[in-house]
């Protein structure tokens, strides 16, 4: 009887061994993510205050951190976060929407991907910042040209991650489907979607930071004169580089609270997805 218990224990003792080394490994990795740009930002400061690095170029954090705290006291970071936020979302819901449509529409029908396929692949590549005076020529000087800038840039990764989402899905799904005689829609809904959902997941983080990267460029260069990107454009106009410094910061701190939400929702949605 001994001999049976202890071989009964010894598979849960070993389960939770397993267990805890995994949750080490987690709270190490956690740790190592946070400590790594705080170690980047005190080697930053020693070698600006040592005069390693120019000043005039690359400000202390500390300088940093200062002028965005200024920017912030005096409310205008918070006018031109209204600003770019709104476009950033409205471009990225406008862009992303369709993609994921049409992403499953291509995996799914070969007549779709046979038309629509050679479109992306010729116009991805094309440089965005070079369209740009195309859409002002197009839209004029609005808000919707930096919408539908930003929606370009969001609309090609979250296509192109969906459709090999769906592509890559066993055809063996499809085949149980259609053997239950379920039409198309519930084929999406039930099989095509979720099996995209973790391509369609990385789809939106990408385009959430290509989105961020054609905000920037169409508020340099799209007039309007307010957003995060005229801010880092008029800093550097004025040589205030500290306050271009913040907005940068501005920019990769929205970057990463949108790579979080993404990742948030991605892991709800797919909880069957096993993530070590």
């Amino acid at each position: 009887m001994t001999n049976v218990a202890e071989a009964a224990r010894t598979p849960r003792a070993a389960a939770r061994q397993v267990e805890q080394r995994r949750t080490l490994s987690r709270s190490t990795l956690r740790t190592i993510s946070i400590l790594s740009p705080l170690v980047v930002l005190v080697a930053w400061e020693a070698f600006s205050r040592a005069g390693v690095l120019d000043e005039r170029f690359f400000p202390a954090p500390t300088l940093i951190f200062q002028a965005l705290w200024v920017e912030a006291s005096s409310g205008e970071l918070w006018t031109q976060t209204q600003h770019s936020l709104t476009r950033l979302i409205v471009g990225f819901v406008i862009g992303a929407v369709p993609a994921v449509v049409i992403g499953v529409a291509m995996g799914l029908n070969r007549v779709v991907n046979a038309a629509v396929r050679p479109i992306i692949s010729a116009l991805y590549p094309v440089p965005k910042s070079a369209v740009l005076p195309l859409f002002l020529l197009f839209f004029g000087l609005g808000e919707d040209t930096i919408w539908y800038f930003v929606a370009m840039g969001v609309f090609f990764p979250v296509v192109i991650n969906t459709y090999t989402g769906v592509a890559n899905v066993s055809a063996i799904f499809y085949d149980v489907a259609e053997n239950f005689g379920a039409k198309r829609l519930t084929v999406f809904r039930t099989v095509a979607l979720p099996g995209a959902m973790p391509n369609v997941i990385t789809g939106l983080e990408l385009g959430a930071g290509m989105g961020l990267i054609m905000l920037a460029i169409a508020e340099m260069m799209g007039g309007q004169g307010n957003g995060w990107g005229f801010m880092v454009w008029n800093s550097f106009q004025l040589f205030t580089i500290e306050s271009m410094y913040a907005y940068l910061l501005v920019f990769a701190l929205v970057g990463l609270l949108l790579a979080l939400i993404v990742g948030f929702v991605g892991r709800k949605l797919t909880p069957w997805i096993s993530r070590h």
